[in-house]
């Protein structure tokens, strides 16, 4: 580790940085401040906001606000990485797991840093319903698996046992809809009562045509 900024750690300042660096590596993604919490038994997640406050004042993060997992490691205090073997899932049988091995067409190797989070997935995009986001039919969605998503985000989502990609907002009165990005199709509602999970977040796009 670089003398020129972790020497202007504190001990626990340091241990901190070194749980969210083997945290993001072992899961894929950054701890929540409950986590870094929980794991130095800190009385509540202030605690850990104000060493995340400290570590970027010294920058060796950056924190994102608004999001829960938004801290990002400076370059060098990273693990790292190869290339990584990623699987492109082309249609998904009706109630099946997206990454059942029987959906997996092959595998695309891309460095594991290219995405941010990382990818887990690609998935074949199918259709045209949101071609004014750019995305096309035949591109290849890089997902990476989470539940947790915020409005506006870009998200797989399974209603019904069918996989999606739209656009995800949340609705005053608690449904959800899916919104298409192409006017000859309309927004999904989402009852409460419905079959629906969310299946991941686009991290990016690979066209390969």
């Amino acid at each position: 580790m670089p003398r020129t900024k972790s020497s202007k750690l504190t001990k626990r300042q340091r241990e901190v940085l070194m749980m969210i660096r083997d945290w993001t590596t072992e899961a894929g993604f950054p701890p929540t401040r409950r986590d870094i919490a929980e794991h130095f038994d800190f009385k509540s997640p202030n605690a850990s906001e104000e060493h995340l406050k400290a570590l970027e004042r010294k920058g060796v993060i950056t924190v994102l606000r608004n999001t829960s997992r938004g801290i990002v490691l400076s370059p060098e205090f990273r693990e790292p990485t190869g290339p990584a073997d990623i699987p492109v899932i082309g249609r998904v049988a009706a109630g099946s797991p997206v990454l059942a091995q029987e959906h997996i067409e092959r595998h695309v190797k891309i460095p594991e840093t290219l995405f941010h989070p990382k990818a887990d997935y690609f998935l074949k995009v199918q259709g045209d319903s949101m071609i004014n986001a750019g995305i096309l039919d035949g591109d290849l969605l890089a997902v990476h698996k989470t539940t947790e998503v915020r409005n506006g985000q870009i998200v797989v989502a399974r209603l019904d046992n069918e996989v999606t990609v739209k656009r995800f907002e949340r609705l005053s009165e608690g449904d959800i809809a899916l919104i298409p990005e192409n006017k000859n199709y309309a927004p999904i509602r989402v009852e409460n009562d419905a079959s629906f999970a969310i299946e991941g977040i686009s991290v990016g796009l690979v066209r390969e045509h």
